[in-house]
């Protein structure tokens, strides 16, 4: 059984598509500061592997599922001895929604998250973000990598082409293209893997984040997220924009600002 050593409860982070636990450093030392357990599980596959190991061999991510990584988390947190708060960026903050579905945690957090099912949205912007992997059908099962050029324009998109390539360096890996296959085809449906209980009335509060210049997860699809939150159920569900934060806003300059909104409503709205 995983251990924590606060009162508090622990907080769990998921990192997103195209990144590792890695991309959570900042975040972590931060809320550790303040007197919390912080953990960070990578997604099966990548595990607590380097960027560098992952990008050398990528074939233990291959052909994973929302499923597979969404019970991945699923057993890790039924492992800790009180409910967590859950926070996760990109398709991490997907699982999130889909895990507080399920039950889990006791407040979520949603950081510029993929869309469940059901939630059609499809920006030019996440069509150009998306493409590399979705180009070619036939890499369903496998992983792909995104160029510095492609980071650039998915993550960042606010820092000079230089700059990128630092972040580009010591965060990418390859996608798993089963998982955003997935998402792209369930804005159709209301059902399959990426299905969330937009009226599940005993729901941990969950906050929504958007980033208004944010290339790869639009304002509009978070908004349209909110929406389906809103209309259908009673428990606490707050949006949150952010103006000037691209996709890469765990990381980008001001970071801290958006880490102490997303624990302070967490700590104002704790399901007991």
């Amino acid at each position: 059984m995983a251990e924590a050593t606060s009162a508090k409860p622990a907080i769990v982070l998921i990192h997103g598509l195209w990144m590792t636990p890695l991309s959570w450093e900042d975040w972590i030392a931060h809320y550790r500061s303040k007197g919390y357990d912080v953990l960070s599980p990578g997604w099966p596959g990548v595990d607590d592997r380097t960027p560098a190991d992952i990008r050398a061999d990528p074939k233990p991510m291959a052909n994973k599922t929302i499923t597979d990584i969404v019970d991945h988390y699923d057993a890790f947190i039924r492992t800790l001895p009180t409910p967590p708060i859950i926070m996760g960026h990109s398709f991490g903050g997907l699982f999130v929604q889909i895990l507080l579905s399920r039950g889990l945690g006791c407040a979520g957090v949603g950081i510029t998250p993929a869309q469940p099912a059901g939630i059609f949205s499809l920006p030019l912007s996440t069509v150009r973000a998306t493409w590399p992997v979705l180009k070619n059908p036939f890499n369903v099962s496998g992983t792909v990598q995104i160029t510095a050029k492609e980071f650039h324009y998915c993550f960042g998109n606010h820092l000079s082409e230089e700059d990128s390539n630092t972040i580009y360096e010591r965060y990418a890996i390859p996608s798993v293209a089963h998982v955003l296959w997935q998402a792209a085809l369930g804005g159709l449906s209301k059902s399959g893997p990426a299905h969330v209980e937009f009226d599940k009335t005993n729901r941990a509060p969950l906050l929504l984040i958007a980033g208004a210049d944010d290339h790869v997860v639009a304002r509009s699809t978070v908004e349209k997220e909110f929406a389906a939150y809103s209309k259908k159920g009673p428990a606490v569900v707050e949006f949150k924009v952010y103006e000037g934060k691209t996709h890469g806003i765990v990381n980008q300059e001001g970071w801290e600002e958006v880490a102490d909104y997303c624990l302070e409503f967490c700590e104002k709205h704790l399901k007991n």
